[in-house]
């Protein structure tokens, strides 16, 4: 009897039973986390650096605090109100241009400088150029002689708010503000203020091409859902064959099919339908078209993928209750689909947020998105901090909606089947 009570407590070597099974448990989990680490590892290095470091650069620049440091220094102490800085903080900015020029670092102050005031980025370098020739002081004439922009207050408090190497200023233009000469938030002018409306264009047209997919796309997964399984892969080939080219051909194709000249005018005006080619692209119909047919099989397959499931049983038994056949397909099988339903809406609404090619080939200057602009300042104006609020931005509207979209439906309200 106790060899028995030995043998189920504990080994021969004296170790318990219990922590044998911990053992074997810690070296399963350690053998299951090092099969995972390669994916972690790339999700770390692909996916989550890049997104904190735009969320960095959103709120980061050090350029002036960096290329400047003898006047972001003697700036501390100026308390930024009406009257113009001391001699002491003209002498280090002279002694700032002076290294500028001699680094050619001047055209990279300036450009900074720039962004919030247009236009004086020339300015700078020619005052760093000319700030060679000054051998003693008193400076703060001598600056402003070379340059009445030295006299300016509002210079000085854009300066001022350099002397940290955080700044809002990224985040307050993409949603159309800025910085007014004493350092506060005003809006931005008119001619400037385009972020809103083109957040809001995108959102409107994610909607648009979520709503047109669902129409078009819930018909189709309840025809391949109830076909014999010969007919429905057939029929499913053809609707995943988009997959097999790429994103640019497909917009390509459009951009033929709907030019003026174009199958589906020349079509349209054989049929006698209408008198004169359609304006079909460069607008907002031919970008919603494209990005529909793009994105309809990201709708569809979460739907069909759910409808499989559905037992037809379920209407019949409706059906033998009294129910007709809308009523029965409205309050039974319908609602059986939402989780299909909300999550192909879900993943093509979120894909939408970030379109770039199709509106930049189909659409017009009006129906360009916000990955447009993030594209624009990256490759083409080199401003990574505007890139990175507009990105930024984008993405906590993108959480946001999914934290709503969570609380409303839930996310273990989605199963695929």
């Amino acid at each position: 009897m106790a060899m028995t009570v030995a043998h189920i407590a504990g080994s021969s070597d004296g170790v318990p039973l219990r922590i044998q099974l911990q053992q074997v448990e810690r070296r399963r989990k350690l053998k299951a986390f090092t099969l995972v680490l390669p994916l972690l590892l790339f999700i770390l290095i692909a996916f989550v650096l890049p997104i904190g470091r735009m969320i960095f650069n959103a709120v980061h620049d050090d350029t002036l605090l960096r290329l400047m440091p003898r006047t972001m220094a003697e700036l501390r102490g100026w308390e930024g109100k009406d009257d113009l800085p001391d001699e002491a903080v003209y002498a280090a900015l002279a002694g700032d241009l002076k290294e500028a020029w001699a680094q050619k670092t001047a055209a990279a102050i300036g450009k900074r400088m720039n962004y919030e005031l247009p236009g004086i980025g020339s300015q700078v370098v020619s005052s760093a150029r000319k700030a060679r020739e000054l051998a003693a002081g008193p400076y703060k004439t001598a600056l402003i002689d070379i340059n009445p922009l030295w006299g300016q207050h509002k210079l000085w408090s854009l300066l001022k708010r350099g002397t940290s190497g955080y700044t809002a200023y990224y985040l307050l233009r993409s949603v159309d503000f800025q910085y007014g000469p004493d350092s506060q938030i005003v809006p931005s002018p008119h001619e400037n203020a385009i972020f809103r409306d083109v957040f809001l264009r995108t959102l409107g047209i994610s909607i648009g091409v979520t709503v047109a997919t669902l129409l078009l796309g819930f018909p189709v997964a309840h025809l391949l859902a109830k076909l014999p399984p010969k007919s429905s892969n057939l029929l499913m080939i053809m609707v995943v064959l988009p997959f097999w080219t790429s994103l640019l051909v497909r917009t390509t194709a459009w951009v033929v099919l709907l030019q003026r000249h174009g199958l589906v005018n020349d079509t349209l005006m054989t049929l006698h339908l209408i008198s004169q080619p359609a304006e079909l692209i460069f607008n907002r119909l031919g970008t919603i078209i494209a990005m529909t047919h793009i994105q309809l099989p990201f709708t569809l397959l979460p739907i069909y993928s759910v409808m499989k499931t559905i037992s037809p049983n379920f209407v019949r038994a409706a059906r033998s209750l009294g129910a007709g056949p809308f009523y029965a397909f409205w309050k039974v099988y319908f609602p059986l689909t939402m989780p299909g339903i909300a999550a192909g809406c879900l993943l093509t609404f979120i894909l939408c947020l970030g379109y770039y090619i199709t509106p930049a080939l189909v659409g017009g200057p009006a129906d360009q998105m916000v990955s447009y602009f993030v594209a624009h300042y990256t490759n083409e104006e080199l401003n990574w901090g505007m890139a990175s609020a507009l990105g930024a931005i984008l993405l906590t509207a993108t959480l946001l909606l999914y934290y709503v979209f969570n609380k409303l439906v839930g996310l273990e309200q989605i199963k695929m089947g």
